[in-house]
């Protein structure tokens, strides 16, 4: 008799830093941990998000049990509003979570339907034959879980994002006790955090940043403006802190900072003392140095407030000489430049800016490789999955998994996709599911393909070349010369001489067609290989071209 098997799919976040989701089944039960999106690459033009693809949930929809969530973050939550609604599913988190899900879906109007459940840390709840227990781990944003997962096979530990801060502002410390206590007890599979894999050491106590803001306040000539996430919480805390001690008061700018920091307060996830937090309309009597904006844009997204200040478009701020920018974040890896060009653009207009490489006001939020081996240590699990990165990331981590004695044929190195097979004693890579990117752009999720991205891009490399032929309809032979026209292919004025010769070239297909004009997808392909052919041999590029005929 054969034992039903444990199986761990993960649809995203494996070889990326993004979109995770992890699928974990067992006989006929699912259940999903995080939902979550993808800024897209430069070569994905004009596409807005990029999310997981779920086709392999949607061909196992009555399996589902549950959506189980760690914590608020955009790469775990953020495409909840454009799967939830395929799926009638409950999801599950922690209460500040819950809160930041509900901001979501009600941006892209997905809340009415939506089944959320808050757990507090500690407690369990059963989705058919698993058993889930959050426990709390330190991350950048308060309410961060980790997962305990009671399965038939044996006990799963999901690390969430995570790191060892001791001294935390607002959240809570990493229970080490209780993963310590299932170290003891046995786990079968750890799956672990790997995004700075590659860094050795500690990662910084969110500590040295509050000093550093305290400082920057206190010294600071004029106006602060501080950039970071909207989701990070424990750093606006900070910043309503420091601002308080010296009596400026904070302004927040930006439509998703504000849903964010109302919802905190209101949950009290966020304190701040009477007076501190101002509206907009009551800046003009403060003199400037009393003065503290919190506004997002640390990634240099192009929409943000920061990005706006930066090219002097946004309609209530603009930068004074004298003012301080704090960027509190690292840029996400592929960012960089976008960031470099909005510090060159406020150096330029007078401001004194503070981001990562010039002062500590910032620390990340996930362990490095000391808090990545203690964990280890501590679960001591028999199977390990390093989750969560890039692929060098995810190879490093389990290097590191090795070093602390976990036999290498026990580490698997997963990709999106891959299917893992877990039993009590054995564990083997069984297989592939489809697991691509599916991308969203303005209103339509799913519906631009590789065809489509493939077509952006050789229209921005190589332009675009319109063929126009008019034929007569009742003899079906060609009317006058075809007419070209071209877009970023070539400078018709300079080129001239081409572009005539080309239509040359079309006039004597047509002419030779004779009785086949009539079959139009016959000429077009042929127009289309022949100009292709032509154009490749003069210019050594590839627009694309597309004949149209026109009857007359």
């Amino acid at each position: 008799m054969m034992r039903p098997k444990l199986r761990l799919i993960p649809l995203g976040g494996l070889s990326e830093i993004g979109k995770n989701m992890m699928v974990v089944e067992y006989e006929n039960d699912i259940i999903v941990i995080d939902c979550g999106l993808m800024f897209p690459e430069e070569e994905m033009l004009g596409i807005d998000l990029v999310i997981p693809d779920t086709s392999y949930l949607l061909d196992n929809k009555e399996k589902i049990r549950g959506i189980v969530i760690t914590h608020g973050h955009e790469d775990h939550i953020g495409a909840l509003p454009y799967v939830l609604p395929q799926f009638d599913v409950p999801v599950y988190s922690t209460r500040l979570t819950q809160g930041l899900i509900s901001v979501k879906l009600k941006e892209r109007k997905a809340l009415a339907t939506a089944k959320l459940n808050v757990v507090p840390f500690g407690s369990q709840f059963t989705l058919g034959k698993f058993r889930v227990e959050f426990f709390p781990v330190c991350h950048s944003i308060p309410d961060s879980a980790g997962l305990i997962i009671y399965t038939p096979a044996g006990v799963i530990i999901h690390s969430g994002d995570f790191k060892l801060d001791y001294t935390p502002v607002g959240g809570k410390p990493t229970d080490l006790s209780r993963l310590a206590q299932l170290g003891m007890q046995g786990v079968l599979l750890l799956l672990a955090d790997s995004t700075y894999a590659e860094l050795p050491g500690y990662t910084p106590s969110e500590q040295v940043v509050g000093e550093t803001l305290d400082r920057i306040m206190a010294e600071a000539p004029g106006r602060v403006i501080v950039a970071t996430f909207s989701s990070l919480i424990s750093r606006i805390q900070q910043v309503i802190d420091a601002a308080a001690r010296y009596q400026r008061r904070v302004f927040v700018v930006g439509q998703s900072m504000s849903n964010t920091v109302n919802m905190a307060l209101e949950m009290g996830y966020l304190k701040a003392p009477d007076g501190v937090l101002g509206r907009l309309d009551e800046l003009h009597n403060l003199p400037r140095n009393k003065v503290v904006f919190a506004t997002t844009g640390s990634q240099g997204e192009p929409t943000s407030a920061l990005a706006r200040i930066a090219n002097r478009d946004h309609r209530q701020l603009h930068i004074v000489r004298g003012d301080t920018v704090v960027i509190s974040a690292t840029p996400i890896p592929g960012n960089e430049a976008l960031v470099n060009r909005i510090v060159d653009s406020l150096f330029k207009q007078g401001a004194q800016v503070m981001y990562d490489k010039v002062a500590q006001v910032h620390v990340h939020g996930h362990g490095s490789q000391e808090e990545l081996k203690l964990l280890l240590n501590l679960v001591k699990p028999r199977f390990f999955v390093p989750i969560h990165g890039e692929y060098r990331h995810l190879s490093l981590h389990a290097k590191l998994a090795q070093s602390v004695g976990i036999p290498e044929e026990n580490t698997f190195v997963l990709e999106d996709g891959d299917i893992l097979e877990v039993s009590a004693q054995l564990a083997k890579k069984a297989g592939k599911v489809s697991a691509g990117n599916v991308f969203v752009d303005g209103l339509s999720v799913g519906d631009i393909g590789s065809v489509v991205l493939r077509n952006r891009r050789m229209l921005s490399r190589d332009g675009i070349v319109v063929v126009i032929m008019a034929i007569n309809r009742q003899t079906g032979k060609p009317v006058g010369r075809p007419d070209i026209i071209s877009r970023g292919f070539v400078d018709t004025r300079e080129s001239k001489d081409m572009i005539e010769e080309s239509r040359d070239l079309v006039a004597r297909i047509l002419e030779h067609s004779g009785e086949r004009a009539a079959e139009w997808g016959f000429i077009s392909t042929k127009v289309r290989d022949a100009l292709n052919r032509f154009y490749y041999e003069q210019t050594k590029r590839r627009p694309m071209i597309l004949p149209v005929m026109v009857q007359v």
